[in-house]
């Protein structure tokens, strides 16, 4: 199995490095992750200027774009080859709720998606992630690889990725995996207005809101329960609920 791995964290990130530990058993990995923090950045694609690469000591890619274009350019020439999977991560920070649509860990698997190849973004939770070093992300990374080995009995619908969310704790305190469905946050919080050295005012977005619904069946419920989270996420966008209303509504103006 060739794997393809990106990020959003950067192409140093821990995160990364310890997914590559682990999937490198299954199959050959290649890494293509973008040159800095892009956590964030959502599908973003850079249009306006070209994209460089690098090839590190480590073999590793280093890319001056964001995470979707990392998968992309991968995808569409760069490499000599056809992965069969791309995987995404693992984020240090959670990507739960509403997280999935700003997340640049999410949108590199989603563009593997849009690609064609079965795609998938894992994520630790947990406060202080980025203050225990390594051994939280080798934790995440194994249950990566253990979910991939049952990957010849998992037929996912074309259009759908696999949203991963591993809480931040000893292996033996995780009390198993749960399939879930995406729960939602209340608003974001205020920004915060500051003044940078030089006296000019800047501002820094607020911090994302809390759940709003963690209730049964969500990710926020899985990990707040010490569970594996496992979302199926679409890149069919559509609301089809939705559909009744807006018919509806568009006779009402003939």
């Amino acid at each position: 199995m060739r794997i393809l791995v990106s990020n959003d964290d950067g192409v140093m990130a821990p995160g990364l490095r310890s997914l590559v530990d682990a999937l490198s058993p299954l199959g050959d990995v290649t890494v293509v992750a973008p040159e800095r923090e892009c956590s964030g950045y959502s599908s973003a694609l850079t249009l306006q200027q070209p994209l460089r690469v690098l090839k590190l000591e480590n073999g590793f890619y280093s890319v001056s774009g964001t995470p979707a274009d990392c998968v992309h350019l991968a995808l569409n020439g760069f490499l000599d080859f056809e992965p069969d999977l791309v995987v995404s991560g693992i984020n240090a920070g959670a990507n739960l709720g509403d997280d999935v649509i700003y997340s640049g860990t999410v949108a590199a698997a989603m563009e593997g998606r849009f690609l064609g190849k079965p795609a998938l973004a894992v994520s630790l939770c947990g406060p202080h992630v980025r203050e225990h070093g390594a051994q939280g992300f080798e934790v995440a990374a194994q249950w990566v690889a253990r979910l991939l080995k049952h990957g010849p009995k998992l037929n996912l619908p074309a259009r759908t990725v696999l949203n991963i969310n591993v809480p931040d704790l000893p292996a033996d305190q995780i009390r198993g995996v749960r399939m879930t469905r995406c729960g939602h946050r209340e608003r974001a919080m205020d920004l915060r207005q500051m003044q940078d050295p030089r006296g000019r005012t800047v501002y820094w977005i607020g911090m994302a809101g809390e759940p709003a619904d963690g209730g049964q069946g969500t990710d926020f419920q899985a990990i707040a329960e010490n569970c594996v989270s496992v979302t199926p996420l679409t890149t069919d966008m559509t609301a089809y609920a939705a559909s009744g209303a807006v018919v509806a509504w568009l006779e009402g103006m003939a």
